[in-house]
């Protein structure tokens, strides 16, 4: 496996502080620097709140982990945590695992947005 190619957080977009993009590998040594962002958004309590993953190419059990427990927090003040745009491979990895009924996911942000 590739590492991740920007090693730094990752940041909500500046025009939609309620969206997170996500890039390259969700792994075990990138999950911590998301849940961070994550907690950050989430402290602000958004409606909803979108996790891009469009441009996601693998996520591994750390990176599902992470998602699952941002959903449950957005949840418990009554909130909607949406994904958006998983490509085929991470979509099938969802799949394998069931997550794909636990999640609400969107073709894309847009989409997720105006659910």
């Amino acid at each position: 496996m590739k590492k991740n190619v920007s090693p730094s957080a990752p940041t909500p977009r500046r025009d939609r502080s309620n969206v997170l993009p996500l890039k390259g590998e969700i792994d075990l040594h990138v999950s911590p620097s998301v849940t961070a962002s994550l907690n950050g958004m989430i402290e602000k309590k958004p409606e909803r709140l979108v996790v891009d993953l469009s441009g996601v190419t693998y996520i591994d059990s750390a990176g599902l982990a992470a998602l699952i427990e941002a959903m449950q927090k957005v949840e418990a003040y009554g909130g909607k945590f949406l994904l958006a745009g998983l490509q085929e491979t991470v979509r099938s990895i969802f799949e394998i695992s069931r997550l794909d009924q636990v999640f609400q996911i969107f073709p894309d942000a847009d989409a997720a947005l105006r659910n």
